[in-house]
């Protein structure tokens, strides 16, 4: 615990000050944390970085990544748009198949585009979200935070009933419930500080999804752990295992909160 709690302040004190600080500084550690993240997801399946599908998942993975302020201009050059380099891809991991006879098979394919897909998509909207205001970014992130600690601290005083233990065992129904109940709170506490919304029945039900969804994005990487059977996605963050084990549940929060409109 001792060493999750200093690893958590640390992480904090070199994370916060520019995610406020935000540009181009914000844009380039999201790609290094995106990076981080593909590499760990793909050594789950023992597929390298530095080899042809790891290198045709990091050019994907900076594409999708391209922020929507210059993506028409980067993208211009070639002549192609996102989904149409992401056609790429796929055709260039098929054909691979068939040139290593199958060593690389089709559902390693699936495995580096969906896996690329997860990652990318998620911190994309990490860096729209900080584009179009800070206030938003704060927003996502405090729920998350709070719908995490809510749950855990809930869960130990009053769970009883396992909420999915085939795929998380230490996590219960409570545990679940108190998350939303921690999320609600500090929604109206940041509503009360710096309005996002004038409803607050928007802002109930659209916190209400955020912390599901989040909690939800935390069981997926724990199912994907488990059947890689790998106990943390990464060792970078000591006491905290790797860079999908923290940003797991804010992967699944923060194109919600987009595709609702809410941001």
């Amino acid at each position: 615990m001792k060493q999750r709690i200093i690893t958590g302040a640390l992480a904090l004190a070199f994370f916060v000050p520019i995610v406020i600080f935000g540009g181009p500084v914000f844009t380039i550690l999201i790609y290094l944390i995106a990076t981080i993240g593909v590499y760990e997801i793909l050594r789950m399946k023992g597929i390298k970085l530095f080899s042809f599908a790891g290198i045709v998942s990091m050019l994907l993975l900076f594409i999708l990544l391209l922020p929507s302020t210059i993506a028409t201009d980067v993208l211009d050059v070639t002549g192609h748009t996102k989904i149409e380099w992401l056609f790429v891809a796929i055709f260039l991991l098929l054909i691979y198949t068939v040139l290593v006879k199958n060593h690389f098979t089709f559902d390693d394919a699936a495995f580096v585009l969906l896996g690329t897909l997860y990652v990318g998509i998620g911190f994309y909207y990490f860096i729209e979200t900080r584009s179009i205001g800070l206030s938003y970014l704060i927003y996502a992130l405090l729920i998350v935070w709070t719908t995490d600690s809510g749950a855990y601290f809930t869960g130990r005083k009053l769970g009883k009933r396992k909420l999915w233990p085939e795929i998380s065992p230490n996590k219960t129904v409570e545990g679940f419930v108190g998350g939303i109940v921690w999320a609600l709170i500090t929604a109206f506490i940041i509503q009360w500080i710096s309005p996002l919304t004038s409803s607050y029945i928007a802002l109930i039900g659209i916190t209400i999804a955020a912390s599901i969804f989040g909690q939800l994005g935390d069981l997926v990487e724990s199912a994907i752990k488990r059947h890689y059977h790998v106990k943390d996605s990464g060792k970078i963050l000591p006491g905290h295992g790797g860079i999908l084990d923290r940003f797991d549940s804010l992967l699944f929060v923060l194109p919600l909160l987009h595709f609702l409109h809410f941001i």
